[in-house]
């Protein structure tokens, strides 16, 4: 007899609108497995590899911006969910991750699938619980159902992130052959009220007051997703020059009245020197210069900080103010209190930005084949109602160097590792009609293959291969650039083409060495297809170290004159 408490968890989890679910097959988390599977109200899809079944769940939980239900069975599966978890805390994600385990007797008793799973993602999840492995007594079922309302409330509670329920499943797991499942009509729900934050009228009158004495204010929006009220209050404040907003890329704030070409010239000191502000206004995540993070960490700038729990994120070690808002609501206030700044700083950042962008088209044109120049070709075919997942390396690096996008940008900078990257797109396509695109180098993307190992349609996935057969990225960094060991132990060479992946999985595929041939894959990459498509990008690592520092030569050459 299947236990109710895991029917009723899945009845709770549907009331309170968790659409979807990702599981990976196994018999101890078989009771799970069939009630989120017989439920007509969840879509359940099945990931046989748990690292990528995790990261596919991010991908979707991202997009919905709402929790999707992750089920494993007990031991090292739960423990492939981590990187993803990680992942997901960092970024601010809703997940409910849902972990069969064995009951607490057999735990270190070499039974099989057995590791010590309650609190197993520590402080990487927003609140970890211990499902009750029985629903003997009345109040163990209320007690359940009390802990589920819970976990899934937290997980979109500001700010959102995954939350662990630990289940400890005793046998039998499986109903008899005629058992049906009764899921309660009406499942015991509560939900959260949600408020909104704002400061108070008097740290409002602090603030003006403080903003009357500065004339050189720079806003830099972190990784979020893109939000057309902010972006009409940032260009609001642009163009009144009432502030310079410099945004990377993964901002999605990017628009002509921003700055988006600054890693181009804050890595030199005699331009960044005058570009220092006076304060410092920042939202949302991470952001990926790292030429702004130092600029900002020597600048003697006072540092605001806008979120809503008023959590101390001090990034460029000059925090001031933690101010407990909404971004929407203080962008909003800045615009009706702030009066034009500095004019001649404002002119500097917006000069600078339109040298930039007036010779790098023609300067990559002039360079050799290989991934930056590439990449800029492929871009200019990306359509502009699509998404663009971007992997950590050099490809996000690349992106943000070539200024401002239309698309929505997406990459795992919660912790900014190379696993997940294709799943994390899969994801995205499994949310959306419109074209993903991934953008990735080798070493991420054959690290992640088993992101395609379903039995899931994805006809509006492309994925641009950057393909240099090493870790490209260390020879732009200084410290292994200069090692001897650089080739073998940091760049780790390998002759993997993505040719035979394709032939597996049911890619169309193409790979090209040269400019005429990239062009013509280019012309049908786009076109509809009932199969995902593949374009190979083949180059040298050496020459694509080359191309980059004699791009930045003539970029530097043209802001000298």
């Amino acid at each position: 007899m299947i236990l109710q408490s895991v029917v009723d968890l899945v009845a709770i989890c549907a009331k309170k609108g968790i659409q979807n679910a990702i599981l990976s097959p196994g018999s101890r988390c078989a009771p799970l497995t069939l009630a989120f599977a017989r439920h007509t109200q969840i879509h359940t899809r099945t990931i046989s590899d748990e690292r990528s079944a995790a990261f596919i769940a991010l991908g979707m939980a991202q997009q919905l911006e709402e929790p999707v239900a992750l089920i494993c069975t007990s031991g090292s599966a739960a423990l492939n969910y981590y990187p993803a978890v990680a992942e997901a805390f960092f970024q601010q994600i809703p997940l409910l991750i849902l972990t069969a385990d064995r009951p607490a007797e057999w735990i270190d008793q070499y039974d099989g699938q057995t590791v010590f799973q309650p609190e197993v993602y520590g402080k990487h999840v927003k609140k970890s619980f211990q499902l009750p492995d029985s629903d003997t007594f009345p109040d163990q079922r209320w007690h359940s159902s009390r802990i589920v309302n819970e976990a899934i409330n937290l997980t979109t509670q500001f700010p959102a992130g995954p939350v662990h329920i630990n289940i400890p499943l005793r046998e039998p797991f499986y109903p008899e052959k005629e058992e049906e499942f009764v899921f309660p009509e009406k499942p015991r729900v509560f939900n959260m009220v949600k408020s909104k934050i704002q400061p108070t009228e008097e740290s409002l009158i602090k603030l003006r007051n403080r903003l009357e004495i500065v004339k050189k204010i720079l806003i830099v929006p972190g990784q979020q997703r893109p939000n057309a009220q902010l972006q009409e209050l940032l260009d609001q404040l642009s163009k009144n020059q009432n502030a310079v907003i410099v945004s990377d890329t993964l901002s999605n704030m990017q628009s002509d009245y921003t700055i988006t070409l600054h890693d181009h010239w804050l890595g030199h000191p005699e331009i960044s020197e005058a570009l220092k502000p006076d304060l410092i206004i920042s939202f949302g995540k991470s952001i990926i210069s790292k030429s702004l993070k130092l600029s900002l960490r020597k600048s003697q700038a006072s540092h605001w900080h806008i979120q809503e729990d008023g959590n101390a994120k001090d990034t460029y070690q000059r925090l001031t103010r933690n101010i407990a808002s909404s971004p929407e609501y203080f962008l909003h206030w800045l615009v009706q209190n702030l009066d034009p700044q500095d004019p001649e700083y404002y002119q500097s950042w917006h000069a600078l930005e339109k040298t930039v962008s007036n010779n790098l088209p023609e300067i990559l044109q002039e360079k050799a084949f290989g991934e930056y120049t590439a990449l800029a070709n492929c871009l200019e075919k990306t359509p502009a109602l699509s998404k663009i997942h971007v992997a950590n390396s050099m490809a996000v690096r690349y992106l943000n160097f070539l200024g401002k996008r239309n698309q929505e940008v997406i990459c795992n900078r919660g912790t900014s590792g190379i696993d997940g990257s294709n799943s994390t797109a899969v994801g995205c396509t499994f949310t959306t009609k419109e074209i993903v695109t991934l953008i990735t180098g080798d070493m991420a993307f054959f690290y992640d293959r088993n992101a395609f190992w379903h039995n899931y349609t994805m006809p509006n996935l492309r994925v641009i291969l950057l393909n240099n057969h090493a870790g490209g990225i260390f020879r732009i960094i200084d410290g292994p650039a200069n090692q001897p060991e650089l080739e073998e132990f940091f760049e780790t060479k390998q002759n993997l083409t993505a040719q035979h992946l394709a032939t597996e999985f049911g890619f169309f595929y193409s790979k090209v060495v040269n400019q005429e041939e990239m062009e013509a894959s280019l012309i049908d990459f786009y076109s509809d297809s009932l199969h995902p498509k593949i374009l190979e990008i083949e180059t040298s690592s050496p020459k694509n170290a080359e191309i980059l520092k004699l791009v930045k030569e003539k970029i530097k050459q043209s802001l000298e004159n």
